[in-house]
């Protein structure tokens, strides 16, 4: 349990470290002046690039660098007709200003301010574009300075009946020609390019969507970089979608929308019915086959095997669950509200090692007897008239159209959003006939705010020791916990490793003082048994000096002479034996050492 309890204020220390230096990151990415901005990355904010075009071929464009013009900006006060009144209200907030991650000192931008709300921003275009002219070049930058959770930044072009268009009542429902930009929701990524196309012959608008790209999408809403968002739409019908300057997705449409621009030729009679006597049966019972007389239904499809004996070993007498020998009534338990008490059935011990316990049944067999049901065979309907579709009728509202590029013309470009992030930044859109100078635009004012958004986040990402000292700089109790959440692990693996008996020392010591037998090392083994081979050894020696002494003292002559002889003799041996075994004993029982005793015997 205390090991549990100092796990979890570790972990707690651990997380108060990385919500600090989350706290600190977040200040360090939103650079307020040149002044905050870290010392390694040698960036200087300077002026942001603009381009001050009079070609004829802009629709609009905006940099948000005049701020005369931001009034043309109108925020809608609109409401939804088919939703609560608390969320019906456009009443999201947007702010044309210096983004707080922005690279340059003067870099104003369009910014979608709040969160979980509907939003809806429009300006008019400098003149409409009726597509006769081509081709429509939509372009324009978005930024996602937080992570991003489900939003869209996808623009509107809204269409241009002819009918005036009060900017201030824009809803989801206002008519849009084109949308087009990137949309995300959880892991679900996208990028639109959608049409609103007007049927010639009915007059009726239905949407069509471009293939989906196969293109990842994901960095680009989580790197916290403005990305350049680029659709081309030609009039020979194709169309390009790019990302920074990048073919990600392209077609036709004529081909590659879905559904089809162009309808079917014909379509389904939905007032025709299949008549009554139709016969679409393909085979049917034969009519004319009888069941045979020798066919019985009634026979069982298994019966119980009369072979089968009952296995050697069965319980017969044994259930398979008894009560548990070990249950106890529960104190609080109440005959009159529980019930009776009994206790649970555990699985029958006696039943383990047995081939079964209780009543014994044979097994089930296949009966050869068994017929089943009787049917008929099926043969050939001969009024079969094949599977009934209802017919088809051409289709009133299929036109022919070879230029699908002729689409309703634009007035107006609108943000019409509901996003749970707030933050993303809109900036630079131009909408042009010429596709080489939104290709400039992106050059000279896209590419070196991207080349030093990129410089910006790896300074942002600098090392352990500078964000430490950093975070310090502004809160240095966190000294405090630095030093306690680097000591205190160290003591614990101290305490742990080090801190505790060895398991050898307390048997050891339990075994002196119980006397209880202790088992000798190796090198009390060998010296044992180097030992009890010198013991060995010296006996057999003194065997065979008996022997000879024996054979000596019995011979006709000298016997006298030679049993005193052999008594000295053997006095003498007994001496070297005894000096031959403490030196056996010096020399670990080597084979030299047992060589020099028995040259000594004779």
């Amino acid at each position: 349990m205390r090991y549990t309890v100092l796990v979890l204020f570790i972990c707690l220390l651990n997380i108060s470290i990385l919500k600090a230096d989350d706290d600190d990151m977040d200040e360090d990415i939103a650079i307020e002046d040149p002044s905050s901005a870290p010392s390694s990355a040698n960036i200087e904010k300077g002026s942001v690039p603009t381009i001050k075009s009079s070609s004829s071929n802009i629709y609009f464009e905006e940099q948000f660098q005049d701020k005369s013009k931001w009034s043309r900006w109108v925020k809608s006060q609109a409401k939804k007709d088919d939703v609560d009144e608390i969320l019906a209200k456009y009443d999201g907030e947007w702010g044309i200003e210096i983004p707080h991650t922005s690279v340059y000192n003067d870099d104003n931008a369009l910014i979608l301010k709040s969160k979980a709300r509907h939003h809806a921003i429009s300006a008019s275009l400098f003149k409409p574009f009726d597509f006769q002219t081509s081709p429509l070049v939509v372009q324009y930058e978005v930024k996602y300075q937080t992570n991003q959770e489900c939003g869209g930044a996808y623009v509107k072009l809204l269409s241009n009946d002819g009918k005036h268009l009060d900017l201030k009542q824009v809803t989801d429902k206002t008519p849009y020609t084109i949308m087009f930009g990137p949309d995300m929701c959880g892991v679900d990524h996208k990028y639109h390019f959608i049409i609103r196309y007007k049927n010639p012959r009915t007059g009726a608008y239905s949407e069509h969507q471009a293939k989906k790209t196969t293109e990842p999408l994901d960095t680009y809403f989580t790197d916290k970089k403005s990305h350049l968002y680029t659709l081309v739409l030609s009039a020979d019908n194709s169309f390009k979608m790019y990302i920074d300057n990048k073919l990600v997705n392209s077609g036709s449409l004529l081909e590659d929308m879905e559904p089809s621009i162009i309808p079917s030729k014909e379509i389904i009679d939905e007032s025709d019915r299949k008549p009554d006597d139709w016969d679409d049966r393909e085979k049917i019972p034969d009519v004319n086959s009888k069941k045979p007389d020798d066919w019985d239904e009634t026979e069982p499809k298994e019966i119980e095997d009369e072979s089968a004996t009952i296995p050697y070993g069965w319980l017969e007498t044994e259930s398979v669950t008894i009560p548990d020998p070990d249950a106890v009534r529960p104190a609080d338990w109440d005959d009159e509200i529980d019930g009776t008490w009994e206790a649970p059935r555990i699985d029958n011990p006696l039943c383990k090692d047995a081939p079964g316990c209780g009543e014994w049944k044979s097994p089930m067999i296949p009966n050869p007897a068994y017929k089943g049901i009787w049917r008929a065979p099926l043969v050939d309907n001969p009024n079969y008239r094949g599977k009934w579709e209802p017919r088809r009728i051409p289709n009133p509202d299929y036109f022919e159209e070879n230029h699908p590029f002729k689409l309703t013309p634009i007035g107006s470009v609108a943000l019409e959003l509901w996003s749970m992030v707030d933050g993303i930044v809109f900036d630079n859109f131009i909408i042009t006939s010429d596709q080489a100078l939104a290709k400039q635009y992106g050059d000279q004012i896209w590419y070196p705010k991207s080349v030093l958004e990129g410089k910006a986040i790896s300074a942002a990402s600098d090392s352990v020791v500078d964000a430490v000292l950093r975070a310090t700089r502004e809160r240095p109790w966190l000294w405090a916990v630095f030093l306690v959440a680097i000591l205190l692990p160290l003591i614990i693996l101290f305490v742990f490793c080090w801190g505790k008996k060895s398991p050898k020392k307390s048997v050891s010591g339990q075994k002196k003082k119980t006397d209880e037998a202790e088992q000798d090392s190796n090198e009390q083994q060998v010296l044992t048994r180097n030992n009890n081979d010198d013991e060995d050894e010296t006996e057999e020696a003194e065997e065979i000096d008996e022997q000879q002494i024996k054979r000596r003292v019995t011979t006709p002559t000298g016997k006298d002479a030679l049993e005193n002889d052999n008594e000295g003799q053997a006095e003498e041996e007994d001496a070297n034996v005894v000096e031959t075994n403490e030196d056996d004993n010096n020399k670990n029982s080597s084979p030299s050492g047992k060589t020099r005793r028995r040259l000594r015997k004779e």
